[in-house]
Parts: C-alpha cells; sequence; structure tokens
C-alpha cells in the first residue's frame, strides 16, 4: 500500500507540472490579442482549441488502442515531452492561425497526459479508488490554475517567460515519469474502445444518465476555469482601477486551483461515503448557485466577489471523478472502455460551445448576467444524477 501512496504522489506531482500547459496561453491572452490582432471570437477558439485537440487526441489514442499496447508510462512521459514542445514553439509565431493550430497540438499531446495518468492510477488503486482519484484531479486541477501563479512572478517580465515556464515545468514532468514512477504490479484487464459498441453505450440508460450528468458539469467546468479571471479583472477595475495585475491572477489562482484542489479531495472522500449521485447532485446544486448569484455580487464588495468565487471554484470541480466512477461502476466490462471514452470526448466538445458562448453574451447582458448560463449544465445534470439514483440504490 505504501508503493501505492508513493505512485500517487509522484503521477500527481507529475499531472500538475503537465497540466500547466492548458491555460498557458490563456492567461497571457491580453499580449496576444496584440501580437496576433486577436478579434473578440478568435480569442474565446484560443481558449477552445486545447479541448479540440483534447478530443481528437483522445478518440485517436482510444481507436488504436495506444494506452493498451505501449507502457502507459512512457506514453505520459513522450506527451508532456511533446507538450512542452508544441508550447514553446508559441514564442516563435507571430499570426492567429498558427497560434491556434499549436494549442490544438497541445491538446492532442494532453490526451496523452490526463486519461493515462488516471489509466495509471487505477492499476495502483484497483480498489478504494474515490478518495485517491480526488487527490489526483486535485493535482490537475491545480496545475490547470498554475500559469496564473507563473504570470503573477514573471509579471515584470515578457509574456514568452510564461510560456517556457509552463514548458519547463512540463519537461519536469516528462523526467517525473520516466525515473521516479514504476510500472503497477496490477494490471487490470484491458478495456478497449471500439465504435461498434458505442451503440451499447447509449442503449444503456444509467450508463447515460451519469454520462449526462457529466455533460451538463462540463457544460459549465472549463467556461468557468476560462472566464473567470477575466471577470474578476473586471470586476477589481470596477472597484479599483490601480489593482495591481497580480492580485488578480493570484486571486484566480486561489479561486480556480486552491479551492478547487480542496474540492477535489473532499469530494473524493464524501463520494465514498454518500455514493456518486448524492455527491454529484450536491456538488453541481452549489456550483449551480454560485453560477448564477456570482453576477450579483458585480458592484458590491469585492470580497463577497472572492468569496463567491472561492465555493465556486471548490464544488465546480468536487464531483468530476465521480462520473467516471460511476461509469466504470455500472457499465458492463465489456464496454467499460469505450464509455469513458465517449463520456470523455463528448464532454469535452460541450466546452468548446460555452467556452464561446460566454464572451458573446457578454457583450450583450454584461457580467452580472452572463455565467447564469452556465448554471443550465448542473441544472442538468442534477435532474439526471437524481434519476441515476435509483439505479444506484437497486444496484447496491
Amino acid at each position: 500500500m505504501q508503493g501505492s501512496w508513493r505512485a500517487l504522489s509522484w503521477i500527481g506531482l507529475a499531472e500538475l507540472l503537465a497540466l500547466c500547459l492548458w491555460f498557458s496561453a490563456s492567461v497571457v491572452a491580453p499580449e496576444l490579442r496584440i501580437i496576433w490582432n486577436l478579434s473578440p471570437s478568435a480569442e474565446g477558439w484560443l481558449s477552445a482549441s486545447v479541448p479540440i485537440g483534447f478530443v481528437i487526441g483522445a478518440l485517436v489514442s482510444s481507436s488504436l488502442g495506444i494506452a493498451d499496447r505501449f507502457n502507459p508510462r512512457r506514453i505520459l512521459a513522450f506527451s508532456a515531452f511533446l507538450g512542452a514542445v508544441f508550447n514553446i514553439l508559441l514564442i516563435f509565431i507571430d499570426t492567429a492561425l498558427l497560434g491556434i493550430l499549436l494549442r490544438i497540438l497541445t491538446g492532442f499531446t494532453l490526451a496523452g497526459v490526463y486519461p493515462i495518468g488516471v489509466k495509471m492510477l487505477s492499476h495502483w488503486f484497483p480498489k478504494q479508488r474515490g478518495f485517491a482519484m480526488g487527490i489526483l484531479i486535485a493535482a490537475i486541477t491545480i496545475g490547470s490554475a498554475f500559469p496564473h501563479v507563473v504570470v503573477t512572478l514573471v509579471s515584470s517580465l515578457d509574456w514568452k517567460m510564461v510560456i517556457i515556464c509552463s514548458s519547463l515545468l512540463a519537461l519536469l514532468s516528462a523526467l517525473i515519469i520516466t525515473f521516479c514512477v514504476k510500472d503497477a504490479p496490477v494490471q487490470l484487464k484491458k478495456l478497449p474502445f471500439s465504435f461498434k459498441l458505442i451503440k451499447e453505450v447509449i442503449s444503456n440508460k444509467p450508463v447515460m444518465l451519469a454520462n449526462y450528468g457529466y455533460f451538463g458539469h462540463m457544460w459549465e467546468l472549463y467556461a468557468m476555469w476560462t472566464w473567470l479571471p477575466v471577470f474578476l479583472a473586471a470586476r477589481f477595475k470596477t472597484s479599483s482601477p490601480e489593482t495591481p495585475y497580480w492580485h488578480i491572477t493570484l486571486s484566480s489562482f486561489v479561486a480556480i486551483g486552491i479551492a478547487g484542489a480542496i474540492g477535489c479531495v473532499i469530494g473524493g472522500f464524501i463520494s465514498d461515503k454518500m455514493g456518486r449521485a448524492n455527491s454529484t447532485i450536491l456538488s453541481m446544486f452549489i456550483s449551480a448557485s454560485c453560477a448564477i448569484g456570482i453576477g450579483f455580487t458585480f458592484g458590491h464588495s469585492i470580497l463577497l466577489t472572492l468569496a463567491v468565487a472561492m465555493i465556486w471554484g471548490m464544488s465546480i470541480i468536487s464531483d468530476s471523478a465521480q462520473f467516471s466512477a460511476a461509469v466504470s461502476e455500472i457499465a458492463d466490462e465489456e464496454y467499460v472502455g469505450t464509455a469513458l471514452t465517449f463520456q470523455m470526448c463528448i464532454g469535452f466538445l460541450i466546452t468548446i460551445a460555452s467556452i464561446n458562448l460566454v464572451p458573446f453574451l457578454q457583450s450583450i447582458i454584461g457580467w452580472e448576467w452572463v455565467f447564469t448560463i452556465l448554471a443550465i449544465g448542473p441544472i442538468l445534470g442534477i435532474i439526471a444524477m437524481l434519476k441515476y439514483k435509483g439505479y444506484e440504490i437497486n444496484r447496491g
């Protein structure tokens, strides 16, 4: 068991460092907007480009059975290395089209980091993995938000330093996986993806209810992670136009990364105690309430805004791992791999729509109301998981 927790520590650290690539360009979007002459819609696509690449990468990896045909530890290390290379090439690019293409390729490589890390962890924790999975997702959450810290630390330097630093962290991730992590002693049965089995997934009602819950969760998650820092910047400038930029970036990191990591660990613990349905319903109820309410804090106390942001950041990610756990527990063994791949790919495709919708609606209805559109996802997710709860009770 000691070896399992040691592996979790190293895998979690590697995931944290590699996932710094996800928002590395988004946090320097103000500079890229000028350098690449980005339009508002192009800026949205810059943020959505990583999910696009991630979906393509996940489908390619699953279709070819890469995770089953090759050593997952080596796949993760190579993917982190390749992602670092694509990311650092951004400093030599001066057009939006090439920049977005590189971000798509970066997302493609992250499909060999995030899912593969989860797969490796499942080998080390064949049982009682809820809490361990929560810790891993916490590391991924901190990693996704960590570029905000990098921006804070090197804000006085060129934007290229943020890109260089995030690339170096991804390279460090590859080294950690290569030299510090051993292969798990327990190798689980291969669960390949198959387009032929998608019909079986879609016809399985409880599996699809868990998927619908996840789709609602994803509608909200990455749009919030992408645009909350921009919202906080607008909010700070409303109350104090001279607010230092590091106040905004640090607040974003705390709300998304620190609060989110705490939420992941708590969510994993609660899920093992309360069940997948109850824990996800509670998380989505709180996050939907924050999505609706945070706009009403605009123009009021900045501390109130930050408090709601941190509660939102904690609740919005606390249920993330539990939807996959629910599918893995209730789907037939022959198509668990297909079900999980289907869930992840559709979920990340949905994020592309919500990420691009927020800036469009913000220009029409303003920051006070725009995040209410994100509450639709968790509300529909709650309805789905309430129906799923009956299957979970019968199964138990």
